[in-house]
């Protein structure tokens, strides 16, 4: 029996412009269900995750806890948490409602609800690696040569063997996670992600392999080759 308890954190709160669609991204089908109930589906029947909370726009979750929780019949999503003005207030926001039920030690997945394709080999890996370590961050090797650019001249080429693209979940145990973000917040630094905010502090984050069809949905073409992707996992 685990000494901790692994909790899934998915902010969903963006609005999705790049999309063009009538809605927000994160209520587009994805087969037979939304993007957003599909991500939390991995989640929900992960036997290593104990609790769900959802991180959406303020006046969206009437629609999202009628709509996506009670219409999948999702039991382990406990709370459904107002976002923040930008993704980094979004997570503050959820650590800080689950204050009251964690303690340092619980492992938190911190999850783009708009990134359906994760599997639960990518849950576990990064639950066993984040209780021991400062953090987990699920990532693939880029496969394009990079160039760091500045005012439209190429300054140098990075060696590709030590770039990767970062995915979530990234993973850390409570109270690293919160003590980086309050951190953060009282310096006003904006990250790029959560792991950029634990590696200010000092943090050692390990990669985890993930996988190229683990990709965050954010234009239409995202969601053309999330539809190719899982038509070729069902098949």
């Amino acid at each position: 029996m685990a000494l901790f308890k692994s909790i899934a954190l998915i902010p969903a709160a963006g609005m999705g412009k790049r999309m063009g669609a009538s809605i927000n991204k994160q209520y587009l089908q994805l087969g037979s269900l939304p993007i957003v109930a599909r991500t939390i589906s991995v989640f929900e029947k992960s036997s290593l995750i104990d609790a769900i909370y959802l991180v959406i726009p303020a006046e969206e979750i009437p629609y999202c806890r009628e709509h996506i929780v009670d219409a999948c019949g999702f039991t382990k999503v406990v709370a459904i948490v107002p976002g923040g003005k930008e993704r980094q207030n979004s997570v503050m926001n959820g650590l800080n409602a689950m204050r009251a039920s964690v303690s340092d030690n619980d492992v938190i997945l911190i999850h783009d609800g708009v990134r359906p394709m994760v599997t639960e080999a990518m849950l576990n890996e990064s639950i066993d690696v984040a209780s021991k370590r400062h953090g987990a961050l699920v990532a693939v090797p880029v496969k394009d040569t990079i160039k760091t650019v500045r005012d439209g001249i190429v300054v140098c080429t990075p060696e590709r063997g030590e770039l990767w693209q970062a995915q979530t979940p990234q993973s850390f145990r409570f109270g690293i996670i919160l003590s980086a973000h309050l951190s953060a917040e009282a310096d006003g630094f904006k990250g790029t992600d959560d792991a950029s905010l634990v590696e200010r502090t000092g943090g050692e984050v390990c990669i985890i392999r993930g996988d190229y069809s683990n990709i965050k949905i954010t234009t239409p073409e995202d969601l053309v080759m999330a539809e190719a992707y899982l038509t070729g996992m069902e098949s």
